[in-house]
């Protein structure tokens, strides 16, 4: 590990201006590249004190062993250079685009002296015309089959070309209709290249002209008697419609437009691209990243419109790029993206209309791609196995963590506070071994607290399971006069499995619930979280389970009386596993916190007035704050609410003159809870299914 100070340049020797700057490490390899607007700012934040940086920034200057840099004269020319270099040297700590398969295009050879149609990849070569990218090679076979009855270009290779000219017979699609046979002279190479260029033209989006004519010429055939044209011309403007409908139309005519939507997480993003043309969608392509870097969703965006555009020029770049965030300068991406396109480009963030909706879209296929990047990640085994390595390794562990148990908090605003238990066996989620619990009376003032009694709660019974010989025994700690339920067949959330019947049964036949200890606990929080845990766990005498936290603002992973981190590399497959495990944790927890505020919601005595909307109701809850005090108002007083006339306010005053005052409501419109007598909620008694 280097000390950044041992290469620092001298005071004075960096420029105040634009540029590029490498960071290499020992061995001369370029890790990071990075542009700036000034040199001498962003290199001196490289260089400061170590704690003050982000540990991905950290552990990039820490691996570098050198810095240099090249002065170039506007941000625009950094911008280029630095698309140069991270393609040449691809530093490993820039971001990286994975799965970035070479993406198939319909491309016509107009280069050539007879211009064929094909699927082509890979780099583009000057004088072709793509369009696209799609995302699979059929679905361009398919449109090209459609259209080659209207405009019969060739398509076939040079050497089947070659020798169709020697042999002077075409080949099959030139025998039914769908080539029109420049091989065997049946038609000029003039008027061939007019045939490829209207194709492309068509293509490109200019599809209305085109139809109208075909119309016009049927009709004129039609009234000249030549039903023959005039049907195969109908047949002409059929296929054309087809292959149009395979792409929806999204935006108004003539529209061309990229649009590109992120969704990230700690440790990945996933990008999206929908290409629009002649308003639709022509073409789609996304990657999935590692953010080996501290970057925004600007820098994000501003990384894939390199990845986009830098091999493009003219009309590739469209004339609108349209992207959830705005890179910071947009100033100099902007101007690049005119540059390459050679006339103005606009990259702004679609605020209404068409295009925001399309934009959402969008975002749903990174959401949907990101999700299903985890999802084939988690399910290789080799990658789990290397996930379990790691953590024992990282946390100083004797084995690998084959049951890892997870914990969360949840409430609103201290209130129907409760919490999660998940577990991952062999990495994979365990839903049947999920554990939910109720927090009452001190407890929830705060998540420490709530931890503390959570793991104390899950280890009692893991201690009582384990001793019991068919007589339960009073929980230590517990309140005089209050015994532990018999442990019952969970109630599951929606999504969640049911407990598994295999394994260790009691004596009424139910699974034991806890009878299995973790080698490792993970609670969702930091430092004192963890510290809570570890001392309900001293206090029971475990001591044989491993306990971390992790936080979510850095992705740190904290031990028991550690006062520094353990900061995993942002590609590490363990680091992976845990804030999954993390993540799961607290889906589990806010779903049943959510599940317990709507019971308590549906108690409102309104809710039984006949009549009494949703709207209604919030009205009066708001206009007088409580049901205790709308419950002391006269008819009159409820008949000012607006919306409210008095044969309802009779309806209500009835109704809750015989509603017992019991449970708490919630005023709606504030999301506070709304007591009848000032005093906090009364403690919920344990449901069936749930850890008392």
């Amino acid at each position: 590990m280097a000390d950044p100070s041992s290469y620092r340049p001298k005071p004075g020797q960096i420029p105040d201006s634009p540029g590029v700057y490498k960071f290499r490490d020992e061995h001369g390899r370029v890790i990071y590249v990075g542009k700036a607007k000034s040199l001498r700012q962003r290199l001196a934040n490289y260089f400061q004190d170590l704690a003050g940086l982000h540990p991905r920034t950290r552990t990039m200057v820490t691996t570098a062993a050198s810095v240099e840099w090249t002065v170039v004269s506007t941000e625009v020319e950094a911008l280029q250079l630095e698309y140069s270099w991270i393609k040449e040297f691809d530093p490993r700590f820039n971001v990286k685009y994975r799965d970035d398969k070479s993406y198939p295009y319909l491309a016509v050879t107009l280069n050539e002296d007879f211009p064929r149609a094909q699927v082509m990849r890979g780099a583009k070569k000057k004088g072709v015309r793509y369009f696209g990218p799609y995302a699979h090679a059929w679905a361009i076979r398919e449109t090209v089959d459609l259209m080659l009855r209207v405009f019969p270009v060739r398509t076939c290779s040079a050497g089947v070309f070659k020798r169709s000219a020697q042999i002077g017979r075409p080949c099959l699609l030139g025998y039914i209709g769908k080539c029109s046979a420049p091989c065997v002279g049946r038609i000029s190479e003039a008027d061939h290249r007019e045939l490829a260029e209207e194709f492309c033209d068509f293509m490109a989006g200019r599809t209305g002209a085109y139809i109208r004519r075909l119309e016009r010429q049927m009709q004129d055939a039609a009234e000249e008697m030549e039903y023959e044209r005039a049907a195969r011309l109908r047949d002409d403007i059929g296929a054309l419609k087809r292959a149009m409908e395979k792409s929806a139309v999204v935006l108004a005519d003539a529209t061309d437009a990229d649009l590109i939507a992120v969704a990230e997480d700690e440790l990945e993003a996933a990008v999206q691209i929908f290409h629009v043309r002649g308003g639709r969608v022509r073409g789609q392509r996304g990657w999935v990243t590692d953010k080996v870097e501290a970057v925004t969703t600007g820098d994000l965006v501003e990384h894939a419109l390199q990845q986009l555009y830098g091999d493009e020029q003219g009309d590739a770049v469209p004339k609108e790029v349209l992207v959830p965030a705005l890179p910071d300068p947009v100033e100099p991406v902007a101007q690049w993206l005119t540059q390459r396109r050679g006339s103005q480009v606009s990259l702004r963030i679609p605020q209404r209309g068409d295009k925001k909706d399309l934009m959402a879209t969008v975002g749903r296929n990174a959401q949907q791609a990101l999700a299903l990047h985890k999802t084939k990640r988690a399910s290789d085994l080799t990658t789990r196995s290397r996930a379990l390595e790691e953590i024992a390794e990282a946390l100083g562990l004797d084995s690998v963590p084959l049951r890892i148990e997870c914990f969360d908090i949840s409430h609103l605003q201290g209130e129907d506070v409760v919490a999660s238990m998940v577990v991952f066996e062999d990495g994979l989620a365990r839903k049947s071994e999920y554990r939910r619990f109720q927090i009452k009376g001190f407890a929830g003032q705060d998540d420490v607290r709530s931890m503390h009694e959570v793991i104390g709660r899950r280890f009692r019974r893991y201690l009582q399971e384990k001793q019991k010989s068919g007589e339960w025994t009073e929980e230590p700690g517990r309140p005089d006069g209050e015994t532990p339920e018999a442990p019952e067949a969970p109630e599951v959330a929606a999504g969640d499995t049911a407990p598994a019947t295999d394994g260790p049964l009691d004596e009424d036949g139910r699974p034991k619930r806890f009878a299995y200890p973790p080698q490792l606990v993970v609670v969702d929080g930091g430092a004192p979280q963890v510290a809570a845990a570890r001392r309900a766990m001293d206090e029971l005498g475990i001591d044989d389970v491993a306990v971390c936290g992790l936080a979510k603002r850095l992705e740190e992973v904290w031990l028991p009386g550690e006062d520094d981190p353990v900061v995993l590399p942002r590609s590490s497959e363990g680091l992976y596993l845990l804030q999954r495990v993390r993540d799961e944790a607290h889906r589990f927890a806010i779903t049943y916190q959510r599940s317990k505020r709507t019971k308590r919601l549906k108690a409102s005595p309104l809710d039984a007035v006949p009549g009494l909307g949703d709207t209604r109701r919030h009205a009066l809850l708001k206009h007088f704050g409580s049901l205790k005090k709308l419950r002391a108002a006269t008819i009159d007083e409820i008949c000012a609410v607006p919306g409210v006339g008095r044969k309802t306010a009779e309806t209500v005053a009835a109704a809750l003159a015989g509603a017992a005052p019991t449970a708490p409501a919630v005023n709606t419109a504030t999301g506070e809870i709304i007591e009848d007598d000032g005093a906090p909620p009364a403690a919920l008694s344990a449901e069936r299914g749930q850890e008392p």
